[in-house]
């Protein structure tokens, strides 16, 4: 089978189960099996395509996210090892990652947590982009911890790492970031969320309780579509000042930041 009947089978499988971007995700799987970029794929129409591709392409149909088929995600400047371990990391997380370094900018050596790190996405995006921060990430899962061990060794890319939970915003940061589950409920969401720890996404009222709880100079949260308004109120009750909401790349207002 070449590339190009390939593309023509991927693009058609995925649509069939309502994946939402049929021809992207066609593109970004026959790359991989071929070990190749995406733009690449455009001159090579008719290499053939070895075999794994069918599975891919099942597993995707089955909508399970494209990261975990892949194995690995773009997140900020770094490629990051993903699997159910941990969430997808997320474009809207990219801006949160933005927002922590501007307000850390002017600091040498500021100390960093990352509250509920997952794969390390956050933690290691800030530990690249401001190569003095001293960048500490928790999670509650061991699970978790390992996928992020396991990326900030392939990234040579020195954070610590360890178990630890909410009392963890006790100790005493210049920064603390979060993306807390903010979740409801996963009924009526995309099936690929299924796929995904539960634990990660489904939650409430934790970025009242982180900000009422953390001892640190800034604050950055990732929130829910809609939340922002509501987060901001509270960190606003809670003292902090210049608190500020950001928008994602969609224009809905993602993260919530404050100051002490």
């Amino acid at each position: 089978m070449t590339v190009a009947e390939a593309l023509r089978l991927a693009e058609k499988r995925l649509g069939a189960a309502d994946v939402d971007t049929p021809h992207v995700d066609s593109e970004l799987l026959v790359a991989h099996v071929l070990g190749v970029t995406r733009s690449q794929l455009h001159v090579e129409r008719e290499r053939e395509v070895p075999d794994g591709l069918q599975e891919l392409i099942e597993r995707r149909a089955r909508r399970e996210p494209l990261a975990y088929v892949l194995g690995e995600w773009g997140f900020r400047h770094l490629t990051l090892k993903t699997d159910t371990r941990a969430l997808v990391p997320r474009p809207e997380t990219e801006i949160v990652v933005e927002r922590c370094l501007a307000l850390i900018a002017g600091e040498p050596a500021p100390r960093v947590l990352d509250l509920g790190t997952g794969s390390g996405a956050i933690a290691l995006a800030i530990a690249d982009e401001h190569p003095g921060a001293r960048v500490t990430a928790v999670d509650s899962s061991p699970d978790a911890l390992a996928l992020a061990r396991e990326n900030s060794e392939t990234l040579d890319l020195d954070i610590d790492l360890h178990e630890a939970g909410l009392e963890a915003v006790e100790e005493g940061w210049d920064l603390v970031v979060s993306n807390p589950p903010y979740v409801d409920s996963l009924e009526g969401l995309q099936p690929e969320l299924r796929y995904e720890p539960e634990l990660a996404l489904v939650g409430s009222g934790l970025h009242e309780r982180i900000a009422a709880t953390a001892r640190t100079r800034a604050l950055v949260l990732e929130v829910g579509d809609g939340q922002a308004e509501g987060v901001a109120a509270a960190l606003g009750a809670l003292a902090y000042r210049n608190v500020r909401i950001t928008a994602d790349l969609s224009g809905i207002a993602r993260v919530v930041e404050g100051e002490r």
